[in-house]
């Protein structure tokens, strides 16, 4: 009787470290928050339910603008979307893993410019991430460099 109490003492035990190591995959590393290269935003990357990563702004350096009001997207292509609040603003979407630190067939919107680029990424380290933004092939695009950190 002891053995069994023992034992299901133990498997109750184990059981919560096999289910998180269960749940990492090499997909999932990009998963967290960044630092925009400039470090002027952080961008929140997450797994969509579609199994893609996204990326929202969830915090700026500058909040509000000269006139004390919140940030906005007045560049953007879409006049609906020009009045939007950059601070939660989807940025980064349909990044698709392909191997282990690399991702590829994402868009990223710069609100700076007004601009959406293709986009892949890759994962140099755990702290560090290539994003490239490119129209047509990559070579022709420009790479940033985005740092781990926290919200």
């Amino acid at each position: 009787m002891n053995r069994l109490i023992l034992l299901i003492v133990v498997i109750a035990m184990l059981l919560p470290i096999a289910l998180i190591a269960q749940k990492a995959s090499p997909a999932d590393a990009i998963q967290g928050v960044w630092f925009n290269a400039e470090k002027t935003s952080k961008i929140e990357i997450y797994k969509t339910k579609a199994g893609d990563f996204a990326g929202h702004i969830v915090w700026l350096k500058e909040l509000n603008d000269e006139n004390n009001n919140p940030k906005t997207d007045p560049l953007n292509p879409d006049p609906k979307l020009r009045s939007r609040a950059r601070m939660g603003m989807v940025v980064l979407v349909s990044l698709d893993y392909k191997s282990p630190g690399k991702w590829d067939d994402g868009k990223i919107y710069d609100p700076m410019s007004g601009k959406t680029y293709s986009c892949k990424a890759t994962l140099k380290n755990n702290n560090t991430l290539e994003l490239r933004g490119f129209i047509g092939v990559p070579a022709l695009g420009k790479t940033a460099v985005w740092e781990r950190t926290t919200k």
